[in-house]
């Protein structure tokens, strides 16, 4: 009896283990696509490795060699059911009618016809692997084209590739080719969604402003910076000109980056990185200490520039989806920060009102918030400074010496706006000193009185 029991989980394993094995996801897994829409119809042309469709029982001989001879059948199926049924094409606003599988290939690893889109054509439609071809059958590629039937080579088509089952990490590199247009190229990792292939700048500045709203909410490191500046000024009127500075500073900067003004040495971001971390460590410190609107809307601007390069290395791969709108596309990505942060501040500002009226004195109150988020910003600044250590320090050349002062003198420009600005600010506010029964609403008392 013992013996029964013995092989029968012994057997059990094997079944368990050759199941699983069998239908392992592989980790990285690339998909290579183009789109080209040409008179009445669109083609899709599609590479996507073997080993992410496992599922399939693909014809095997000897030990475990694709049987071409055999595979046809296999691989169209696999097609169907692994690529066309997981990618949805749009004209216009429509969903486009299930498309016609032209041709599939199994293809060599080492093949680089999907290099361009003419190479790849030609090679799905011509001629076949030999049968007697040793080919293990999760080393191959699957290749196929695909036909859906348009109105116009000339309409707005959007894709929504459903690939992410493919493995754990998925990246598509898809080009589309517009009739008599510029080819466009995209990258992205999983689902992305809606992809707008040649987009209209309304459809732009949406994804952008949605974009930027949900990254402010999404950042803890901005989110944390911001109730720094909330803190000590709670009312809107004073922050106005607090955070209307922020943003004019990160705005500047990160157009700077998206038209290629920002350093592209790898120590860059986690320089950037780290200043952030310092940002966040400075402002809470300050607010332990005390600070008034003069001096805050100063550093919160020196702060904001900041910031913004660290936003430009979200809109990196972002970009790609906005087309032709560049500039709108980053313009809406700050109107959606500035969304995001009103939006935090609505809901920072009256709790912040109750928590010091009911729960905790306010200064002390100031000071416990503060320190908390100065002792979350000072083990940041200790993790990334160690990350940044790990990178050598730039060779002083001139390339550097040159990029060192166009900076400066980009520096030592916004200083001097920054100057006027306060000088005017200041200005103002003692011309309304001087005006019978004015509040000089503007100015908040100092948090340590």
């Amino acid at each position: 009896m013992r013996g029964i029991i013995s092989w029968f989980v012994a057997a059990l394993i094997c079944v368990l283990t050759g199941g699983t094995a069998a239908h392992d996801i592989p980790n990285d897994v690339r998909v290579q696509a183009f789109v080209k829409p040409s008179g009445q119809r669109l083609q899709l042309l599609v590479r996507v490795p073997l080993a992410a469709m496992g599922e399939v029982d693909f014809p095997r001989r000897g030990p475990g060699y694709l049987d071409l001879a055999r595979a046809d059948a296999s691989l169209r199926n696999a097609a169907t059911l692994w690529i066309s049924d997981n990618i949805e094409l749009y004209e216009g606003e429509d969903r486009l009618n299930d498309p016609r599988l032209v041709e599939v290939r199994v293809s060599l690893p080492s093949d680089k016809s999907f290099g361009s889109y003419e190479d790849a054509l030609a090679h799905v439609t011509g001629p076949r692997l030999p049968n007697r071809l040793e080919l293990y059958w999760n080393q191959g590629l699957l290749d196929a084209l695909f036909e859906y039937p348009i109105q116009s080579e000339g309409s707005d088509f959007s894709i929504h590739p459903r690939l992410a089952r493919l493995g754990l990490q998925v990246l598509t590199a898809l080009r589309f080719l517009p009739p008599g247009g510029a080819t466009r190229a995209f990258e992205f990792h999983g689902d992305p969604g809606l992809v707008r292939l040649d987009p209209r700048w309304h459809q732009a500045a949406l994804r952008f402003v949605e974009s930027g709203f949900f990254h402010i909410l999404d950042g803890t490191d901005h989110l944390l910076f911001i109730l720094c500046l909330v803190i000590p000024f709670r009312r809107f009127r004073t922050l106005a000109l607090i955070v209307t500075s922020f943003t004019v500073a990160h705005s500047i900067t990160l157009i700077a980056s998206a038209f290629g003004f920002a350093p592209t040495a790898l120590w860059f971001p986690p320089l950037i990185e780290t200043l952030i971390a310092v940002s966040i460590v400075y402002m809470a410190l300050e607010n332990i200490i005390g600070s008034n609107v003069q001096r805050r809307w100063i550093i919160a601007f020196a702060f904001g520039l900041v910031h913004g390069f660290g936003f430009s290395f979200v809109l990196r791969e972002t970009l790609q989806f906005a087309g032709s709108h560049l500039l709108t596309s980053l313009l809406s990505f700050n109107v959606g920060v500035e969304l995001g942060q009103l939006t935090v501040l609505v809901v920072l500002i009256p709790m912040l009102e109750v928590l010091f009226r009911f729960v905790v004195a306010e200064r002390i109150g100031i000071i416990i918030l503060s320190a908390l988020v100065a002792h979350t910003g000072w083990h940041w600044m200790v993790e990334r400074g160690e990350r940044l250590s790990q990178f050598p320090m730039p060779a002083l050349d001139a390339a550097l010496l040159e990029s060192a002062m166009r900076w400066l003198m980009a520096v030592l420009m916004l200083g001097g706006l920054v100057w006027l600005v306060n000088e005017a600010l200041q200005h103002r506010m003692q011309r309304r000193q001087h005006l019978p029964g004015e509040q000089r609403e503007d100015q908040s008392p100092d948090p340590r009185a």
